[in-house]
């Protein structure tokens, strides 16, 4: 049987963090997957010098109006930002809506197949007004 870690490979978790034995926390399988996702869509380009290309750029919209052409316009960067970098999933969905708590905030709502099981997953976060983001 293969194990979810030779599919989908392992890494350093993210964020970052030092686990109880004071070494680096690392994630295998569907959550290295997952936090990869999450790593493109917190990453600005040319934040990563040696791939200027890599992430998405979401906080550009940070303090733009959360209008119907600003919302589509995540959408779009999220769609070409993962379809991109993250060879492991098919993108089959991606949604952003106004935050019915506090319309300065920003849901997101990412629908994926994990290419080798065709399991179906779903992240949502919400990009925050105050710089914060929460898977």
């Amino acid at each position: 049987m293969t194990t979810p870690a030779a599919l989908y490979g392992q890494g350093i978790s993210f964020p970052p963090r030092v686990g109880p034995d004071g070494g680096v926390v690392r994630s295998a399988g569907e959550t290295n997957v997952r936090e990869s996702v999450v790593t493109i869509l917190r990453t600005r380009p040319g934040e990563r010098v040696e791939r200027p290309d890599f992430g998405c750029g979401l906080d550009r919209y940070l303090f733009e109006p959360n209008t119907v052409a600003t919302l589509r316009l995540i959408v779009e960067d999220v769609q070409r930002a993962v379809t991109r970098w993250e060879p492991r999933i098919r993108l089959e969905d991606v949604t952003a809506d106004v935050n019915a708590t506090d319309p300065r905030d920003v849901d997101l709502t990412l629908v994926y197949t994990l290419i080798a099981t065709g399991d179906r997953e779903r992240l949502r976060m919400t990009l925050g007004a105050e710089g914060q983001d929460q898977p």
